[in-house]
């Protein structure tokens, strides 16, 4: 898979996306925070939605990692609860 440079956009309006940089398709991720987040974050929103960001790639991995791994080494694995 080739390798492309991410950017993060903040539109300003509470929406910050994550493209491939110099590609007008569909982002590949996008948050949105409400008028009342907003007030709450102040002017954090950026920072908030990199850590975000940052927290899904680091599940992926993972769950990428899981899957690789043998049938028998996790049997908990297939059961995960979301909170």
């Amino acid at each position: 898979m080739p390798t492309s440079v991410l950017e993060i956009i903040d539109y300003g309006d509470g929406e910050i996306v994550l493209q491939r940089s110099g590609d007008d398709s569909e982002p590949l991720l996008r948050i949105s925070f409400s008028e009342e987040s907003q007030l709450y974050l102040m002017d954090n929103g950026l920072d908030v939605a990199k850590v975000m960001i940052q927290a899904g790639l680091q599940a992926a991995a993972t769950l990428v990692e899981q899957d690789d791994a043998p049938e028998n080494a996790n049997p908990v694995a297939e059961h995960r609860i979301l909170h």
